[in-house]
C-alpha cells in the first residue's frame, strides 16, 4: 500500500496523530545539499520495555523509504552482517559513526531510528496504545545530521452510536481485545507516513521518486 493512501485509511479509522504540528518548515540545506541516493536502514534502538518493538519496527522501515525514491539496502542483509563484524547490539551500533557503518555498504546515508513507546495502557473500559519514533538521517560521508523527525501516534477503539449501556459492554470488548492484540503494526505504519510525509517535515523525494522533490 502506497503511504499516502496508507495515510488516509488510517485517518478514516480515527486514528490520532499525537504529534504537534509544525508550521515551521524544516530545514533541507544539509539534506539537499548531501543530495543522497542510497540509505542504510540500521538496527532500531529500543528503549521500552517490549522486547519485540526494535526488530518489529525495523521491519516497517525499508518499504516506506524506498517509496520515497532511495535505494535501500536489504534490512536482513545488514543486520546479519552487522553482526558478523560486531555490531549486533542496536545501542552499539547508535553511537558508531555513520561513516564507518555506511563504509561497510557503500552507503550514501545512515538511517537511525529509537522506539520511545510502544505500550497499551488499559484503564477502567478502554485501551489506549501508543508509538512513539525518533528519526535521524545521517551522512555517510561527513556524519552530520541530514534530517530528523519525532512522531508519537495513539489509538483508542471506542464503540460509536447505539444504546449507552450496549456500547459500554463494546467498548469494554474492544478495549480487552486491543489490550490482548495491540495495533502496534498499524500504528507503526502510519508513524512512517506521517514521519515521511508530513508537509512541513517529511523526508524529501530521493532521486528515484517518479514525484517532484
Amino acid at each position: 500500500m502506497k503511504l499516502l493512501q496508507l495515510l488516509m485509511s488510517f485517518a478514516t479509522l480515527g486514528m490520532l496523530a499525537g504529534c504537534a504540528q509544525n508550521v515551521t518548515k524544516y530545514d533541507y540545506t544539509a539534506l539537499r545539499e548531501a543530495n543522497p541516493r542510497s540509505i542504510l536502514i540500521v538496527p532500531v534502538v529500543n528503549k521500552t520495555t517490549q522486547v519485540e518493538a526494535a526488530d518489529t519496527f525495523l521491519a516497517t522501515l525499508a518499504s516506506p523509504i524506498a517509496e520515497k525514491g532511495y535505494y535501500v539496502f536489504p534490512i536482513n542483509m545488514v543486520k546479519h552482517s552487522m553482526e558478523d563484524d560486531g555490531l549486533g547490539d542496536a545501542d552499539m551500533v547508535a553511537n558508531a559513526p555513520a561513516q564507518r557503518l555506511a563504509g561497510l555498504f557503500g552507503a550514501d546515508a545512515v538511517l537511525y531510528a529509537e522506539v520511545n513507546h510502544w505500550e497499551a495502557s488499559y484503564a477502567l473500559i478502554s485501551t489506549t496504545t501508543t508509538v512513539s519514533i525518533r528519526y535521524v538521517l545521517k551522512s555517510g560521508k561527513s556524519g552530520a545530521t541530514l534530517w530528523d523527525n519525532n512522531v508519537t501516534i495513539t489509538y483508542s477503539p471506542q464503540a460509536s452510536g447505539g444504546n449507552p449501556i450496549a456500547a459500554l459492554i463494546a467498548d469494554a470488548i474492544i478495549a480487552a481485545i486491543e489490550r490482548a492484540h495491540p495495533s502496534y503494526i498499524p500504528l507503526a505504519n502510519q508513524a512512517n507516513a506521517v514521519a515521511f510525509l508530513d508537509q512541513n517535515k517529511g523526508l524529501l523525494n530521493g532521486p528515484y521518486s517518479t514525484k517532484e522533490h
